[in-house]
């Protein structure tokens, strides 16, 4: 199947930008920040919520975003805990908003977005701490955040795209290690193994003119510098599976890192995690972020708040 014909002038756009711009090598980071919000800001304001509120948390003071969707009832549900992409260097709260006010929206769950801290300003593995950080703050503070006095635990899901689904997968394993219960991991296009990208034939096949390219890649990770055989970077290698929550992992056809994330989800799998795969035909890394403009992506939301209800129900 081609490209989709609701995405393939996103990708054209992208392209043109990048052929009448400055090459990537003499960009700066805010050049390449910016560049993205101006990509997303094609994206049109998310559904209205009942509030949102953006806050610090008191462990190790990062931002977040709390969405409180309209017509939730204070004290059901759960929370879900949002990674945003872009790389682990790009990407942040607002560019990001429309699709957590998406799921929040459609899965009646409070949503919380983190705003981790980005290479090269903090390399890894500071996005793993502050996404760990954030996540334990949110625990404790769940209560609250669904407006609910529970004795038991209020239920907790993790999610992200791209880089943000690494954090998300990272933090799974982590509160699986220090006994704390996840209701799921919704992981769309994952990165998940910064080892020899040779190994996957998606990262030749899909390395120009589907908006994430090798050179960008290759950007991305001399950036943030992670160390390729540490867990909580190429979180396919660590050393144990088992037990972690019920994963749903999302990818693209025409995206790199369609197959680390299929891998990932055979991973997953063969250590007895429940796992539902969902392989987009005809989009383009990016996708899940353009609901309002592209029809599949406004299915593939959907997928993931489903997903969210279901696990935190």
């Amino acid at each position: 199947m081609s490209l989709h014909p609701d995405i393939q002038p996103i990708v054209d756009l992208v392209n043109a930008g990048a052929a009448e711009g400055p090459p990537l090598a003499d960009q700066t980071v805010e050049m390449r920040r910016q560049s993205y919000r101006d990509l997303m800001s094609l994206v049109p304001p998310g559904p209205e919520m009942g509030s949102v509120k953006d806050t610090v948390t008191d462990i190790e003071a990062i931002p977040v975003r709390v969405y409180d969707p309209k017509g939730r009832q204070g004290g059901v549900g759960g929370v879900f805990v949002y990674f945003h992409g872009g790389g682990w260097c790009i990407g942040d709260l607002e560019t990001h908003d429309e699709v957590c006010r998406q799921l929040a929206h459609q899965s009646g769950s409070v949503v919380v977005s983190v705003d981790y801290r980005l290479a090269p300003e903090a390399v890894f593995p500071a996005a793993v701490e502050d996404a760990w950080s954030a996540f334990r703050w949110v625990r404790r503070e769940a209560n609250r955040l669904v407006g609910a006095n529970l004795d038991a635990e209020v239920p907790l899901a993790v999610g992200g795209d791209s880089a943000g689904a690494n954090l998300a997968a990272v933090v799974a394993v982590m509160a699986r290690d220090a006994g704390y219960p996840l209701a799921g991991q919704m992981l769309v296009y994952p990165a998940v193994d910064f080892r020899d990208p040779n190994r996957y034939p998606s990262q030749a096949e899909n390395s120009e003119g589907f908006v994430l390219t090798r050179e960008t890649m290759d950007w991305f990770e001399a950036t943030y510098k992670p160390d390729p055989t540490s867990w909580m970077a190429s979180v396919i290698v660590a050393n144990s599976h088992t037990g972690l929550a019920p994963a749903l992992i999302i990818t693209a056809q025409y995206d790199p890192l369609r197959d680390e994330g299929e891998a990932y989800a055979r991973v997953l799998s063969k250590a007895g995690v429940g796992v539902t795969m969902s392989r987009y035909d005809g989009m383009a890394h990016i996708f899940f972020q353009l609901g309002p403009l592209v029809g599949p992506a406004a299915q593939a939301v959907s997928e993931v708040a489903t997903a969210i209800r279901k696990a935190l129900s």
